[in-house]
């Protein structure tokens, strides 16, 4: 059950996102992010969006030019089965960060460029279930690394 960080992903607003070594994460996420409509973007409970590199390798077999922090995610996960990252799910990232899946990020029209003939759609949770990015609330701020593993918490701590 247990995965690990691939990529981490940051930018100055908008897609694609471009890959960090190290982050830190505090209740918004990622504090070198940004994002440019945070109106449906950003903030507590949207402060980190993941999303999984088996999806993106599926996906790209279908034909799609995505690659990791393409679609917006901060972090492209690896070795998670993906149907377990379900809203109130809670994960340890690393040593210190631990999150809490809060929904399923809807696509909009940024990210059609990584989908053929731009159907985003392609990740929506209600249209394609078990394909969408996930967005989490940070529960504990700390540091996270490439390749720090993730994996779920106890029920106990959950």
């Amino acid at each position: 059950m247990a995965g690990q960080i691939f990529q981490i992903n940051a930018s100055k607003g908008g897609v694609p996102k471009t890959p960090l070594r190290i982050a830190e994460v505090n209740e918004l996420g990622i504090t070198v992010d940004q994002q440019r409509y945070t109106k449906v973007h950003g903030g507590p409970d949207k402060a980190l969006c993941l999303y999984s590199v088996e999806l993106i390798a599926a996906l790209q077999k279908e034909g799609h030019p995505i690659y990791a922090g393409a679609i917006g995610e901060n972090l492209t996960t690896s070795g998670i089965d993906w149907q377990d990252m379900t809203i109130g799910s809670r994960w340890q990232i690393g040593s210190a960060v631990q999150i809490e899946i809060t929904s399923y990020a809807v696509p909009c029209n940024h990210i059609g460029p990584s989908f053929i003939n731009k159907r985003s759609k392609r990740v929506h949770a209600e249209e394609n279930p078990g394909w969408a990015r996930t967005y989490a609330r940070v529960l504990q701020d700390g540091v996270i690394r490439l390749g720090d593993e993730i994996k779920p918490l106890p029920l106990e701590q959950a």
